[in-house]
């Protein structure tokens, strides 16, 4: 089972997990930039930010033969701080560079005023960049929040299907689904969808345009739920087909759209990144 992860944060994770991904038949991931939990103080915050998802991450992905690429955004919450906004306005030198396959997270969060602007600004960026969007829908007032998403897209320069609606479920998918956008499911231990939901959606929307991540950070997670989701598609009867179109084909084929993906990684993964190694105490 081959499985690329669209929608992990592995600045969050540890070499163990890259291990057991491995182990586990993920080859690919994409690591949005998002909220770290503390809040950000100054733009130049999230400069050092975007530079590790660009270097020290895939670096050290690639050192256990994972690909990695990111998508780079002004995230939904900090829209609302004054104080992190002027990142809108550097983005551009960032969404040039070539492990840069999307546009965010960008999306609501509390959808405010703010919010609304910093979506609008970042979907005209995608459309300006050549590359697709990923849009956080939010935690609360789902579905109101995920028509208000729509709204915004379809008034945007992005056509929909370079948009990926993420951290669906039951409430939101039939819409999702109508308004012509890739749909994302975000599997957890204890919130948003897991295991046997996803199966569920999946027997009565298709495969088709369903991307399913673990989007696995600092709270309760765990990267290995895209592993998991494909064995409980395969125990409910579809086919290795149908599986490998979830968790490879269809995110190959959203990211794809930037015309920047690459697979491949080298068997003789480079030592050091700019002077430093993974390693600590030794060899």
């Amino acid at each position: 089972m081959r499985i690329f992860d669209p929608h992990i944060h592995m600045t969050s994770r540890t070499t163990d997990d890259y291990q057991a991904m491995y182990a586990a038949g993920v080859r690919a991931v994409v690591e949005p930039s998002f909220w770290l939990g503390q809040p950000r103080t100054s733009p130049a915050s999230f400069y050092d930010y975007f530079d590790a998802l660009l270097g020290w991450e895939p670096f050290r992905a690639s050192q256990y033969g994972i690909a990695h690429h990111c998508t780079l955004a002004l995230n939904p919450k900090e829209a609302n701080d004054p104080r992190c906004t002027p990142v809108l306005d550097a983005l551009p030198r960032y969404l040039v560079k070539d492990s840069v396959v999307a546009v965010g997270e960008i999306g609501y969060d509390s959808m405010t005023p703010a919010e609304d602007t910093a979506l609008a600004a970042q979907l005209q960026l995608a459309a300006d960049h050549g590359l697709p969007a990923l849009v956080h829908t939010p935690h609360r007032d789902k579905l109101a929040g995920l028509h208000r998403t729509v709204d915004v897209i379809r008034e945007s320069d992005l056509p929909p299907d370079r948009v990926l609606l993420d951290h669906l479920n039951e409430t939101t998918v039939k819409a999702a689904t109508d308004s012509g956008c890739w749909l994302g499911f975000s599997i957890y231990p204890d919130t948003k969808m897991d295991e046997d939901r996803m199966v569920a959606v999946i027997k009565e929307f298709g495969t088709e345009k369903v991307l399913v991540n673990s989007a696995a950070d600092w709270g309760k997670s765990d990267p290995l739920k895209t592993r998991k989701v494909g064995d409980a598609l395969l125990a409910a009867g579809f086919s290795e087909d149908d599986v490998d179109q979830v968790l490879w084909r269809n995110p190959v084929a959203f990211y794809g759209l930037s015309g920047r993906l690459q697979l491949d990684v080298s068997d003789a993964p480079e030592p050091v990144h700019e002077g430093n190694s993974i390693l600590r105490g030794g060899e």
